[in-house]
């Protein structure tokens, strides 16, 4: 499942509410944890976020990953240098092609890898 912005919020929710039923997750530049921490314990997904450089700071990553590594998660999470939220529309002033691009180069070999093994 990907999404971005509340679809990627949307996309975490589903993974949450349905363990061993989704393989992977990706969300560009959402509210992935809006939930709290304790949502994420039950993804039993690899998960792959690409935050928005205004949308999360360092610190706030730290606390994400930190309660992704509690939970046991698959995941990587990174904040994309120079973009805002919606940089992956490409209609918007928000739009960053580098950060649009990095982020696909993570997240089709997460859906190459976990569509093959399902």
């Amino acid at each position: 499942m990907t999404g971005s912005c509340i679809g990627g919020l949307l996309a975490v929710r589903t993974a949450a509410a349905h363990p061993g039923q989704v393989a992977a997750v990706a969300a560009f530049h959402g509210s992935v944890a809006a939930d709290g921490p304790d949502s994420l314990a039950k993804i039993t997904a690899q998960v792959r976020f690409g935050h928005a450089e205004t949308g999360l700071t360092p610190e706030a990553l730290g606390e994400l990953n930190q309660a992704l590594d509690a939970a046991g998660v698959d995941y990587t999470s990174e904040i994309h240098p120079g973009t805002v939220h919606g940089f992956t529309m490409s209609d918007t002033d928000a739009f960053n092609l580098t950060g649009l691009q990095r982020h696909w180069d993570r997240v089709l070999p997460l859906l190459d890898r976990t569509l093959a093994n399902s």
